[in-house]
């Protein structure tokens, strides 16, 4: 019997679901990190950026991406890994892209490349331990979305009271399916002429 698929490897456009780029001073760092953290949980990885308490406790500097013991380390971890990577290196700006891409790094010394960036500039951010109230992180994700969402994003920003988090997200994944199949349709729609009109019945005798 095949093994289950890991939630991680059926992700396959991350910018759909954190739509914010990361930029080298923005102040969107706080929004972004709390949408990448809730994507990790959600998608059981989040031990690849945050290693637990007790696996920090067995942290060394011989033990690289120690927030997982070489013991206990699943078969696909590395797989997995390259994945979470690939989630850190799409949202973000070429310049913080330049920054943190490093041959055989990890996603938990890339995470913590860009906190580091982030509190060397926590003079331009909210305190990243500071909570992000729900209006906030939904009005950052709108904008950060582009054009192709215009329409939804706007039905969002003026929804009385304004949806939460995870109902502005279900608007959008409505959105980007509703759009995958309109451009689906159109080509068929494109690639099948309309039959011509049938010819007028004769006269009668």
């Amino acid at each position: 019997m095949a093994a289950p698929l890991h939630p991680a490897t059926t992700v396959t456009n991350i910018k759909s679901l954190i739509p914010v780029t990361l930029e080298m001073n923005s102040s969107q760092y706080v929004s972004w990190r709390l949408l990448f953290i809730t994507h990790c949980r959600a998608h059981e990885v989040i031990d690849h950026i945050i290693p637990s308490p007790t696996d920090s406790n067995d942290a060394s500097p011989d033990k690289p991406n120690s927030s997982c013991k070489a013991a206990e380390k699943p078969a696909n971890w590395d797989r997995i890994d390259s994945i979470v990577l690939q989630w850190l290196y799409a949202p973000i700006s070429t310049d913080l892209l330049q920054t943190i891409l490093k041959s055989d790094t990890t996603a938990q010394r890339a995470w913590e490349t860009l906190e580091k960036i982030f509190h060397d500039n926590a003079n331009q951010l909210v305190n990243v331990s500071s909570l992000v109230s729900e209006k906030r992180l939904v009005l950052q994700v709108i904008a950060g979305l582009n054009d192709r969402f215009s329409t939804v994003a706007s039905i969002i920003q003026q929804t009385n009271p304004l949806p939460d988090f995870y109902g502005a997200r279900s608007q959008l994944l409505m959105e980007e399916s509703r759009q995958a199949n309109q451009g689906s349709s159109e080509s068929a729609f494109i690639a099948t002429p309309p039959a011509p009109p049938a010819p007028p019945a004769p006269p009668a005798a």
